[in-house]
């Protein structure tokens, strides 16, 4: 659909849940999750207007990350193999699967450098969630997180001096920043209570937008890196979630469930003049960038 919400085009007719759309970096291309059959997701990839659909994958994480790399030749993802969860590269045009990680603890939260060469992600290989750091074909692997809580969800900065991880080593979920050769970690939030959803840098990367629960509540805020200071996008009672920058960092979309059904709606950075854009259940809102 459009910005404004207008335009709205059906893509996809598979007969199943089909989710968490991503535009490819050049914008002719959209992966996205399957689930068919149920209850395994598989990994597909299309035209932007739909055409040319195929699959990549089966067997990936429903709720897990996956990112196109910057060159747009591949897809990182998280996939359950053998009663484990390890993380695999996928060729978009349908020439094979790079399994990346081979270990006995659950691997997850891909992300991929803005320069294309590493991979940050989760590893519970030794014993406990924390954070490392790959080339793209999953050699050179080393852990630049080491606490006994849990480390999660890492997201590279636009200029890939920083990586962004939800911890909760001070005894609540916060968002942290780390180089990504492990030196100087950093507390961003206080008492932010972050959930496991990635963290999304604005596009200059001058803020970051998480998801933060409050008791049973869930809101978006956007955090400065400036002054540390968090603002709410949304202060109601109702579940919103599932964000997206817009390309120019002036705006958000996010999925709320305050008038009783999952909307898509769309906010200035400062929480103002929000809207709703969809008047249906709609998930995954994904902006072109």
């Amino acid at each position: 659909m459009d910005a404004d919400g207008g335009h709205q085009t059906r893509l996809t007719t598979l007969p199943s849940q089909d989710r968490s759309p991503l535009w490819s970096p050049d914008r002719t291309k959209i992966a996205f999750g399957s689930q068919s059959p149920k209850p395994d997701w598989e990994l597909w990839v299309m035209n932007a207007d739909g055409t040319n659909q195929r699959r990549l994958f089966a067997g990936i994480v429903a709720k897990g990350a996956r990112e196109w790399s910057p060159d747009g030749t591949r897809i990182v993802f998280a996939a359950r193999v053998d009663g484990d969860v390890e993380i695999f590269s996928a060729r978009v045009d349908g020439s094979g699967v790079d399994r990346l990680t081979r270990s006995p603890g659950e691997e997850a939260d891909p992300s991929w450098s803005p320069d294309g060469r590493q991979i940050a992600f989760t590893s519970r290989r030794a014993g406990n969630d924390d954070i490392y750091v790959m080339r793209a074909d999953g050699s050179g692997v080393r852990r630049i997180t080491n606490d006994s809580a849990v480390d999660r969800s890492p997201t590279w900065s636009p200029n890939g001096s920083t990586i962004a991880f939800m911890s909760a080593r001070d005894g609540e979920r916060d968002i942290y920043l780390v180089r990504p050769d492990g030196g100087r970690v950093e507390r961003l939030t206080v008492g932010g209570e972050s959930t496991n959803d990635m963290p999304r840098w604005s596009p200059d990367g001058s803020r970051l937008a998480i998801q933060v629960a409050h008791g049973k509540n869930y809101d978006v805020e956007v955090v400065t890196l400036a002054d540390r200071k968090p603002v709410r996008l949304a202060a109601t009672p109702a579940y919103e979630g599932q964000f997206s920058w817009s390309p120019d960092g002036a705006q958000l979309a996010f999925v709320s469930d305050r008038e009783k059904f999952n909307g898509v709606y769309v906010a200035d950075a400062d929480g103002s003049n929000t809207r709703r854009l969809t008047g249906t259940d709609s998930l995954n809102p994904s902006w072109w960038r």
